[in-house]
């Protein structure tokens, strides 16, 4: 099963149109995959601040399929799934409401595992795939 994450839209994310600006939408996607690490188990501050390891996006995009406004309630759905040994993706879906509701946006983000030190790759941790496997029971 998918995580699902939920958000008001405030102000500060909208543009001078009054809508969410659209670098934004990825931002909130970006809460929903945090969220979904901590309620894994996962402990954020360790996992970003690891001198170790890093998992940096290699490519993100974002559709749109209608507006969404300050004071909207958004929920996030999103789902990972591991790409090879040493990278996953996740997909997700943003709805102007609940899940039932009509799609707003769909956004894709491409990560990859790297030593942090020798900016080589090197596999997924088996915290990280388990945090993939939960997501998608």
């Amino acid at each position: 099963m998918s995580f699902i994450y939920t958000r008001t839209v405030r102000f500060q994310d909208t543009d001078a149109a009054g809508v969410v600006y659209f670098a934004n939408v990825l931002a909130m996607c970006h809460e929903a995959y945090e969220a979904s690490l901590a309620a894994s188990g996962i402990d954020l501050k360790a996992f970003f601040s690891n001198p170790e390891v890093a998992f940096p996006i290699t490519h993100a995009s974002v559709d749109f399929f209608r507006p969404m406004f300050a004071g909207d309630r958004l929920t996030i759905q999103l789902t990972p799934k591991q790409v090879a040994g040493d990278g996953f993706e996740i997909a997700y879906q943003v709805f102007s409401g609940e899940v039932t509701e009509k799609m707003a946006a769909k956004a894709v983000t491409e990560h990859v595992c790297i030593d942090a030190v020798s900016r080589t790759r090197k596999q997924l941790s088996e915290n990280l795939m388990q945090w993939v496997r939960q997501c998608n029971i």
